[in-house]
């Protein structure tokens, strides 16, 4: 299809990327550019080779499996392990120089390992994928079989949110140093732990808790996921690897709705979380025989685990104090997040600089985010408790009444990011958060026996034009604010931002419009609340439309400006992660 070979980064449409070079895989080795092979030191020693030279071997095959490293010790275990590609060029120079670790990325496309590292790695991130966009459907059966209140409902969907905003940074950090592939694998084993224990929970305790664990393997395996491509593909490949990854990433976010609202309904809602664990089963053999393990040599300090703690401590305080409501925890959350703040400010290597909001566009981006995401996030875990306990809809048919906006944004996506880079942010980030707030303004319509194609749909269809008119803009507008090194972090700031921005809506809007512990067993008195929330919703969205406006700057005059190499933009619950373009270092 077209739009799919667009969508997915073919030829025409990356090759200019491709060309100059913008990827991370320089400092990990990979960027490809033909070399003479290092000559021996000065004082007689082997000739130690840089990240640099390790990539510059041959860049149509991938590196072979060698010792030595940058201090001229030998490989660990897990270090660099690229498969040869029986289809690389078999005239390759048998007497290159060993590789040292990071030296992957020669990977072609068209090989067969090539192949299986897209399909595992598409597998891995589907399931965390899967999960943001399934488990709302199931809500009203979870608290139908489990006896379970409103609140134990908002934990269900905040409990993993937590863990995974508020580790996901610390997740990609763990890739780098200890190896990629091993933290993807160990995330999609915890994932699919985690998945098993949701699925077999007797009471709401212990899928709650199973729910924070499922959080915390998809923090190690989402920036895996894509980190894998990005080290170990040949950079003519690249773009395109990344662009199918995230073509097919958009695809399973499509039919996620309807896959489980198909569970719900079939099945039963447990296996929602159940069908996590054969795709682990198929995805973990394939990454350990087939993917080749990558790191970032440069990597180096401690861990900023102290600051991964005061976060997920601020965050989980917080939505304890709006869910329970508990003023002393609304009380310890501020503290914690100060002491965040203050230790972020403190460590020579924190895990989130404050360095970075010292950059206006990207702060002003950011709190654009934060509105738009704490709508969505409200959004969709009302709409469809509305849509099954007011209009009587099926798990599976307020499934596949989502379906448009990631439709729309599936087709339409790519081409909005090239129209926000021909015009600039501002029009994109002002336009799309009104389209959405008119959208939700529409679901007003939606009461007792709503007709999907009178009610539903044209507030879908209008929601999801603001979904495509702003998405690509605003991911393409986070990366472009920072210097190349460091789009990385730009894009894993702005997609923990966005999940904590919907953790705080879930715990916060039933509280805000008066819901009840019981609310979503009445269809009356949750018709009333939902009715009420909606016009908070779109405010919110129109003050972000405002910040965009006044704040962000129509042009930016960068020297050199990083792109999006996810084309396709599908999540509701977060924009989608980003390498690095270039090796500069953060």
């Amino acid at each position: 299809m077209r739009w799919f070979a667009q969508c997915a980064g073919w030829p025409g449409e990356t090759a200019a990327r491709d060309d100059l070079g913008m990827s991370s895989g320089a400092r990990d080795g990979t960027e490809g550019e033909p070399g003479p092979r290092p000559e021996p030191g000065g004082d007689g020693s082997p000739a130690r080779h840089t990240a640099s030279e390790a990539g510059a071997r041959r860049p149509d095959r991938p590196a072979p499996v060698g010792g030595g490293s940058e201090d001229g010790a030998g490989l660990e275990a897990g270090g660099t392990e690229a498969a040869a590609d029986p289809e690389a060029d078999p005239e390759a120079d048998p007497e290159a120089g060993p590789v040292p670790e990071g030296g992957a990325g020669g990977l072609r496309l068209a090989s067969a390992v090539g192949r299986w590292v897209v399909l595992t790695t598409v597998l891995g991130s589907a399931m965390a994928l899967l999960d943001s966009t399934v488990v709302t459907v199931a809500l009203p059966r979870i608290g139908e079989d489990l006896d379970a209140d409103l609140g134990a409902l908002q934990w269900t969907v905040n409990a993993y949110m937590l863990t995974l905003a508020s580790l996901i940074l610390l997740g990609g950090a763990l890739g780098d140093r200890y190896g990629r592939r091993k933290i993807f694998v160990l995330g999609v084993v915890w994932f699919a732990a985690g998945s098993l224990l949701c699925g077999l929970a007797p009471d709401e305790s212990v899928l709650i808790a199973a729910r924070a664990l499922q959080g915390i393997g998809g923090a190690l395996l989402t920036p895996g996921s894509l980190a894998i491509i990005q080290a170990s593909f040949h950079p003519d490949d690249r773009a395109r690897a990344v662009g199918l990854w995230s073509g097919f990433g958009g695809v399973g976010a499509a039919v996620g709705p309807f896959v489980g609202g198909w569970l719900v309904d079939g099945p039963g809602w447990r296996w929602v979380f159940l069908i996590n664990v054969p795709l682990a089963a198929l995805c973990v053999p394939v990454a350990l025989k087939q993917v080749p393990e990558s790191r970032d040599l440069q990597a180096r300090g401690r861990f900023d685990v102290l600051g991964a703690a005061l976060g997920a401590l601020a965050l989980g305080l917080v939505t304890y104090a709006l869910i329970a409501p508990a003023v002393w925890a609304g009380a310890a959350g501020a503290a914690a997040g100060v002491a965040f703040v203050l230790v972020e400010r403190r460590r020579p290597e924190p895990m989130l600089p404050p360095s970075i909001f010292a950059v206006r566009q990207f702060t002003v981006v950011n709190l654009v985010t934060l509105c738009v995401y704490a709508a969505f996030g409200g959004f969709f875990f009302l709409a469809v408790l509305q849509l099954q306990v007011v209009a009587g809809y099926s798990a599976l048919a307020a499934g596949t009444a989502l379906l448009p906006t990631t439709v729309l944004m599936l087709l339409l996506s790519a081409k909005s990011g090239e129209l926000g880079d021909r015009i600039g942010p501002r029009i994109p980030l002002t336009v799309g958060p009104l389209l959405c707030a008119a959208g939700m303004l529409l679901m007003l319509r939606v009461g007792e026996d709503a007709s999907y194609a009178t009610d539903v749909l044209p507030a879908m269809a209008v929601l999801g034009a603001g979904m495509v008119t702003l998405v690509a803009p605003l991911t393409a507008t986070v990366l472009a604010s920072v210097e190349p090194g460091r789009a990385g972090l730009a894009s894993g700031v702005n997609n923990a931002a966005a999940r904590a921005a919907g953790l705080v809506a879930v715990a916060a809007l039933p509280l805000l419009v008066g819901m009840g512990p019981e609310a979503y067993r009445s269809a009356a008195e949750f018709g009333e609340a939902f009715r009420r929330a909606l016009p908070l919703l779109a405010g919110v969205l129109a003050a972000g439309a405002a910040i965009a406006w006044w704040a962000v700057r129509p042009k930016e005059a960068e020297l050199e400006r990083c792109h999006p190499e996810c084309r396709v933009n599908c999540g509701v619950s977060a924009p989608p992660l980003e390498p690095p373009e270039s090796g500069q270092a953060p």
